[in-house]
């Protein structure tokens, strides 16, 4: 009987443990994930948000550009109000994954892509509002300005 008590306190000490780390764990890593600050966009007030960059892993490309000089640009040419992504559709759109497959991917307004910053080997994507960076070999998306055409 001792050794059943034995197991059995250690399996409940076990279980407490792993309980009380879990909510910890629950966060995901820094930068990963649906964390601060992800999803945000400029407000209608003009101010820029700070601009995006990549990590090195997608290519060492950094984006010189924020999301409130492009909405500009987007305003200059007339691309504005697009419909938006469906939610559940919009959500599979993520850095470092290719394009979902089934939505309307349209090139970017010639007149912005000549303003926009260029990175060999890639393009300027529209995906319902958003003004996406693909790779052209791999359609990876390397960034993602929201909102730009809204």
């Amino acid at each position: 009987m001792p050794r059943r008590h034995f197991l059995v306190r250690s399996f409940v000490a076990l279980l407490v443990a792993s309980l009380a780390a879990s909510p910890a764990l629950a966060d995901p890593p820094e930068g990963k994930g649906k964390g601060k600050g992800r999803g945000k966009s400029s407000g209608d007030d003009g101010a820029p948000a700070a601009s995006a960059s990549v990590s090195a892993g997608a290519g060492g490309i950094s984006v010189s550009i924020s999301v409130g000089e492009a909405r500009r640009m987007a305003m200059d040419v007339g691309a504005i109000g697009y419909k938006p992504l469906p939610p559940g559709i919009r959500k599979n759109l993520a850095r470092g994954k290719p394009l979902p497959p089934g939505i309307a991917k349209k090139y970017a307004p010639g007149p912005m892509v000549t303003r926009l910053p260029a990175y060999p080997g890639h393009e300027w994507r529209v995906v319902g509002t958003d003004l996406v960076l693909v790779a052209i070999a791999t359609a990876v998306v390397v960034d993602i300005l929201l909102d730009v055409f809204h």
